[in-house]
């Protein structure tokens, strides 16, 4: 009897697909911190009226920022190459001046 044909049989190996399909994002204010588990496709709105509803802020009155740049409501994780555990800074919209 010889085992050498299904020695490694049930060995699996990980598949380098696309990474989780669910990313875990922390939105903060400066003052509260709140997380969020999105689907990489996701339109980031439903994150950002989340964030608004659950502070009582108006997302005419503020702004979200991913590594500096502004992101706009019809941004996605996957177009803006967010990874697990990033951070969205949410900062007043600053209006005026002279």
């Amino acid at each position: 009897m010889s085992d050498n044909d299904n020695t490694n049989h049930y060995q699996h190996q990980p598949e380098e697909q696309a990474p989780t399909e669910h990313l875990n994002i922390k939105v903060t204010d400066n003052n509260n911190e709140v997380f969020f588990k999105i689907k990489r496709t996701t339109q980031l709105k439903k994150l950002m009226d989340a964030f608004c509803e659950r502070q009582g802020k108006s997302i005419q009155s503020v702004r979200f920022l991913f590594d500096g740049t502004r992101v706009q409501p019809q941004d996605n994780p996957e177009s803006l190459g967010m990874e697990d555990g990033d951070t969205l800074e949410v900062h007043q919209e600053q209006i005026g001046g002279c």
